[in-house]
C-alpha cells in the first residue's frame, strides 16, 4: 500500500524500483524511500524485539527520535529505518534485543 498519487505532491511519477532483502527474502521497494515505509508495505510490521520482555517493536515516531524502528541494516546494527533510505540490494534483518557491543580497537 504506496502512496502513489497526493492531492498536495501531485502523481509520483519515475519511482525506480529496487530490491532489498529482508531476512534474506525479496522485497520490492522504491529507491530512496525510507526502508521502514518499505517493509511496511510489503506487510511487515515487526522490525525488532526488546532485550528483556522479547516485546514486538515497529514504527513509532518515524523521525528517527525513538528506537523501535531499529534494525540491523548491512551487517550494522541499531539503524533507525525510518530515517534510512533503501538502495539496491541492502540487506535489513529482524534485530533481536540489544546488539552486541564490538571492542574498542
Amino acid at each position: 500500500m504506496r502512496v502513489i498519487e497526493h492531492p498536495i505532491l501531485d502523481e509520483l511519477k519515475d519511482q525506480k524500483k529496487v530490491t532489498l532483502y529482508y531476512n534474506g527474502e525479496p522485497v520490492e521497494a522504491v529507491e530512496g524511500e525510507p526502508v521502514a515505509a518499505a517493509l511496511m508495505n510489503a506487510g511487515i510490521r515487526v522490525f525488532r524485539t526488546t532485550a528483556k520482555r522479547h516485546e514486538p517493536r515497529g514504527i513509532f515516531c518515524a523521525i528517527g527520535r525513538c528506537t523501535d524502528c531499529m534494525m540491523i541494516v548491512d551487517g550494522i546494527p541499531n539503524t533507525r529505518t525510518c530515517v534510512t533510505p533503501v538502495r539496491d540490494g541492502m540487506r535489513v534483518e529482524k534485530q533481536e534485543g540489544l546488539a552486541p557491543l564490538k571492542p574498542q580497537a
